[in-house]
């Protein structure tokens, strides 16, 4: 595969799974730019994450407790997730969400959230698509729901969570969030909502807010980006210009020659383990200054 085709077939695929491209004209495209029903296949397995790949951080990992959770926001409001921490762990460990792509959460969100805990912290990765079924196992079919879902309510999902982890009945926790793609927008809508009560936040490639919400932000941010991903840098860049502006703790780093979802290493085509690597030390190394200090 050439370059070319691969930057296009990451393109191709970035219309498909986030400006509501039709799934017959995206196989069309694809197919004409690998030149063939057969190839468009392969390419499409390459670009797209795979989920049996393998996990990094094992499930049965004997470091780790690991757990599904289940928890009340509101009355009759209902969300469940996956937790994650230190065999060992303190019982008011600082707690860091890890929040799920358009795919709702996956076994390869399961995994970030092992690779949190062993950092030495809590994790909690919940399913913001429990209010309307739950994560399937079709990606297609979880992309369409994130897309139903109301945006305003699920924010508001977030806060709760946050609110309650922080409060004396859930421990007066400090937390910190890291989020990627949708998950990274979320981080920064849950950071405009939660006030004072998120400590730390880190979006991976995350469409921001408008740049007027930035004043109500008190979370320390740490914003990652993909030097090629033109569609989310288009809000992110102002957003993090407005957080400075404010006078808000913001640390932009913008990883050069990487495509949207590089920290991904379920995607063979988009992920880039050097950049991957890199974020993830400076991601847990800003939890431990703002969450352990």
């Amino acid at each position: 595969m050439t370059d070319d085709i691969r930057a296009a077939a990451i393109a191709l695929y970035d219309r498909y799974t986030h400006d509501g491209m039709d799934r017959r004209a995206f196989m069309a495209e694809l197919t004409k730019l690998a030149g063939g029903s057969a190839a468009a296949g392969l390419l499409l397995a390459g670009v797209a994450a795979d989920p049996a790949a393998a996990a990094i951080v094992p499930e049965n990992d004997p470091r780790l407790e690991t757990r599904n959770i289940q928890w009340e926001l509101i009355p009759g409001r209902k969300m469940k997730g996956y937790g994650a921490a230190p065999a060992d762990a303190r019982p008011d460990l600082p707690i860091v969400l890890v929040i799920h792509e358009n795919r709702g959460l996956n076994d390869h969100i399961r995994d970030v959230a092992r690779r949190v805990a062993l950092a030495g912290f809590a994790a909690v990765a919940p399913d913001f698509l429990s209010p309307i079924g739950g994560t399937p196992t079709d990606q297609d079919v979880a992309r369409d729901m994130i897309g139903k879902l109301d945006l305003a309510a699920t924010v508001a999902d977030g806060r709760a969570f946050i609110d309650w982890l922080t409060s004396p009945a859930g421990g007066s926790r400090k937390v910190g969030a890291v989020g990627f793609c949708w998950g990274g927008g979320m981080v920064n809508r849950m950071a405009v909502a939660a006030g004072a009560g998120l400590t730390a936040g880190v979006p991976f490639y995350g469409p921001a807010p408008t740049p007027t919400e930035a004043a109500q932000v008190q979370a320390a941010m740490l914003i990652q980006l993909a030097g090629l991903d033109t569609r989310v840098n288009a809000t992110a860049l102002p957003w993090v210009e407005a957080l400075k502006a404010a006078g808000k703790d913001a640390t932009i780093i913008t990883h050069a020659g990487v495509e949207h979802a590089f920290h991904n290493d379920t995607s063979a085509e988009r992920y880039n383990k050097a950049a991957a690597e890199d974020a993830w030390t400076a991601t847990i190394d800003f939890f431990k200054r703002h969450l352990l200090a």
